[in-house]
């Protein structure tokens, strides 16, 4: 793993990953419980098993989850959020996240990551794609579409 990200698994970590989480959110106006609550969430995920959270130089987070596979015996992997705070990007951080994220999950044995981002971030899917990500089914594959609805 890149020494600027570490796995984040101390109260000051996990307080420094919802601060990051919360920044994120009222970055792009969304709704956000709040950086304490954010920290207390993230820390019962992480006791629970299924889920990494990876800071990157107290200015990037990275959270991936983790669920049983329908078709194999692998687990995959969600990338679940990936920020890099506007001030350090171009750095490198992201990247160094993204790899990590990988890395934890091929270390855990999983067959697959996936993760959705929106089409007007053309900057997050250059990266995405120059890591091997792809937006398609399958490579060369039709294109894939992530779908959502707030319950």
């Amino acid at each position: 793993m890149d020494a600027r990200v570490t796995l984040a698994t101390t109260p000051g970590a996990l307080a420094l990953a919802g601060r990051l989480l919360h920044e994120f959110n009222t970055a792009y106006d969304d709704p956000t419980p709040g950086a304490d609550a954010l920290a207390s969430r993230l820390g019962d995920l992480v006791a629970s098993g299924d889920t990494d959270v990876l800071v990157g130089d107290e200015h990037g987070v990275a959270v991936v989850r983790y669920r049983a596979s329908l078709w194999s015996d692998a687990d995959e992997a969600y990338l679940a959020e990936l920020w890099v705070d506007p001030s350090v990007r171009r750095t490198g951080l992201g990247r160094a996240l993204l790899r990590a994220a990988l890395e934890r999950a091929r270390g855990r044995g999983c067959d697959l990551l996936d993760l959705a981002t929106s089409g007007d971030d053309p900057e997050a899917r250059a990266l995405y794609e120059s890591e091997g990500l792809h937006a398609t089914e399958g490579v060369g594959g039709p294109l894939s579409f992530h779908y959502e609805i707030d319950l």
